[in-house]
């Protein structure tokens, strides 16, 4: 059955598109940013533990009839703390402590919504992203909390340069190492709330990592791989919000699946290059 096709002009020229465009831009520069220190410090574990723990804060939001994305912001930043003292402290469990939290986060955020008077929607609306929604107030927080995250990012980015690439240096120069920890997680958590519309809270640890990734293998500084995996995080959003509206598709599925189609080509480019590199056999 082939899938609807819509006219491309006339849902380009609608507000709750161009609101959707932009929300995905936003994310992107935060999502590239972010995406970029979480990977290259081996968290990506922790911050999908972030991720998950969120949806008790949807559910909190939703059943105390407050607005979604503000509460969320507080509860997963409070999650993403405890989360990071506990990885801390618990050299040896730290993993199923995040695990716990995860699943305690999950579980208590499904119970609200069901709990919620007259509430009914389909969870998938935060699991799986429902960019089309995003409100003039979601642009603002996404905006304000942009300039948060590129604020802190260059306040300190030689301290949280030194702490990706040497903790140990870190530590012997005298820098905060545990708070830099701390401060990690907590961009993290940030990032996670951004991306609830546009892609769920299932879907978010792809865009933490497909975009440093593919940025990884072209460019030659850390700041150039962030630069790119904020324009490869960007490119992603805004083809498949594009693709998804022209067909009639899920935005956030379409947003990841053309992120995982771009870093499949760029690992077969990468082989085809080592390939011809490889001296010829006489």
């Amino acid at each position: 059955m082939q899938p609807d096709v819509i006219d491309l002009g006339t849902v380009l020229s609608m507000p709750f598109m161009q609101n959707a465009l932009l929300a995905g831009l936003l994310a992107s520069v935060a999502c590239g940013v972010v995406g970029t220190l979480v990977a290259a410090n081996r968290m990506l574990f922790l911050a999908g533990g972030v991720a998950h723990t969120a949806y008790g804060g949807v559910g909190l939001a939703l059943f105390l009839g407050l607005p979604v994305l503000p509460l969320t912001l507080a509860f997963s930043v409070a999650a993403a703390l405890l989360m990071s003292v506990l990885s801390l402290r618990s050299k040896t469990n730290n993993e199923i402590l995040i695990g716990v939290l995860w699943a305690v986060g999950m579980a208590t955020g499904i119970v609200l919504i069901d709990l919620t008077p007259g509430y009914r929607a389909d969870l998938g609306t935060y699991l799986f992203g429902n960019i089309l929604a995003v409100s003039d107030n979601d642009i603002l927080l996404m905006l304000a909390l942009d300039g948060l995250v590129l604020t802190l990012t260059a306040a300190g980015f030689q301290s949280l340069l030194a702490f990706t690439f040497d903790r140990d240096f870190a530590a012997s120069r005298g820098l905060p190492t545990n708070f830099l920890h701390h401060l990690l997680v907590v961009l993290a958590a940030v990032c996670v709330v951004m991306l609830i519309r546009v892609v769920g809270l299932l879907l978010v640890m792809a865009l933490f990592t497909l975009p440093p990734a593919v940025a990884a293998r072209h460019a030659g500084t850390f700041r150039g791989v962030m630069l790119l995996a904020v324009l490869a995080s960007g490119f992603f959003c805004v083809t498949g919000l594009i693709l998804a509206a022209i067909f009639d598709l899920a935005a956030g599925a379409m947003i990841i699946l053309v992120a995982s189609t771009v870093f499949a080509v760029s690992l077969l480019w990468a082989k085809l290059n080592n390939l011809r590199a490889l001296p010829k056999k006489r």
